[in-house]
């Protein structure tokens, strides 16, 4: 995969809590690039520039190269850091990549022929998705952006699971290794529950007793 987002960065040299909300202020964002063979460095990026990095799906799962004056070193976005109640990133952590040391990423699934799944036209059932993002390990020439899974087969009661999924050549999903049990649905197709809504206390007799209707002869009592 060839390194097309480049993340513009300068060397940190203030440290703390202090610096780091000075910094935020200037519409920049604190950064950690370690892994490989260096010591961990600190960086800034430039907060409008990495939001509209981030707009960009490929962004979480693609090599990316960051670029520090003249020099450029490849690399995955690890970790952000988000404010809790603000669209601000508040921290970035990013990983130096070696081509020939497996990485592993977080990478997004793309379901397709959900609209024509048997389970679904046919049979009345219901798409669940159980995850949405995969890990994955593999060199990182071969990191792939998403994982694209078909269910226009699946059928009512039916899933796919992890073991099941078509990756790309020197790809694996670490996962699989712990044993059977990890061998999680990625997705499913269930059956539509239908909902009974009790009635509630008291209405039951206001149907079985209507009210009255007053008749004319009713009317003419009334009146003398």
């Amino acid at each position: 995969m060839s390194n097309t987002i480049e993340l513009l960065a300068e060397d940190r040299t203030d440290m703390g809590k202090g610096a780091s909300r000075r910094l935020r202020r200037e519409g920049k964002v604190p950064a950690i690039l370690y892994g490989g063979d260096r010591e961990p460095r600190s960086l800034v990026l430039d907060h409008a520039s990495l939001i509209h990095h981030l707009e960009n799906e490929a962004v979480y799962s693609s090599i990316l190269t960051v670029t520090v004056g003249d020099k450029s070193q490849p690399c995955v976005l690890k970790d952000l850091q988000r404010h809790p109640a603000k669209p601000r990133v508040m921290h970035v952590d990013l990983q130096r990549v070696l081509e020939d040391v497996e990485i592993r990423v977080r990478v997004p699934v793309h379901f397709i022929g959900e609209e024509s799944a048997v389970g679904v036209k046919q049979q009345g059932g219901a798409i669940s998705h159980h995850m949405t993002e995969i890990e994955v390990s593999c060199l990182p020439r071969y990191l792939p952006e998403f994982i694209e899974v078909d269910v226009s087969g699946l059928e009512l009661d039916e899933s796919i699971t992890l073991s099941q999924l078509s990756l790309p050549d020197g790809v694996e999903i670490p996962q699989l290794a712990q044993g059977e049990e990890f061998d999680q649905p990625v997705v499913a197709i269930h059956r539509i529950k239908a909902v009974v809504i009790e009635p509630e206390e008291g209405e039951e007799e206001a149907e079985a007793e209507p009210a009255e209707v007053p008749t004319l002869k009713d009317e003419e009592e009334s009146e003398d």
